[in-house]
């Protein structure tokens, strides 16, 4: 039995994302949650989000124990990029890659 959540269209960078999902996996529930709770960053405030989204789906839709729970699989994927232009020198554009991600929690049950 699983529980999965996604959070997609975040906009962060999945660079920033993956240390901080990497941090978590294959932890205890309540272990992980205080990892997030007391690292650094906007990252670690959206995994945690959906971390705790994840619990509350195998809390209620599957009727599995919180306290058995664990951190199978994160993943911050790449998703759709926002290109936007600045002015350069010389009359030139550059390019800005606004980034975006799509983070993905799954638990199960020891």
């Amino acid at each position: 039995m699983e529980a999965k959540a996604v959070a997609k269209y975040v906009r962060m960078s999945p660079i920033k994302l993956k240390p901080v999902a990497d941090l978590v996996r294959g932890k205890n529930l309540s272990e992980a949650l205080t990892i997030l709770k007391f690292t650094p960053g906007k990252g670690a405030e959206i995994v945690e989000k959906v971390v705790k989204s994840a619990a509350a789906n195998a809390e209620n839709n599957f009727e599995m124990n919180v306290d058995k729970l664990y951190v199978a699989e994160v993943y911050a994927h790449q998703g759709p990029t926002m290109k936007r232009w600045r002015a350069g020198a010389q009359g030139r554009a550059s390019v800005i890659l606004k980034r975006s991600s799509h983070v993905g929690v799954t638990l199960k049950e020891r």
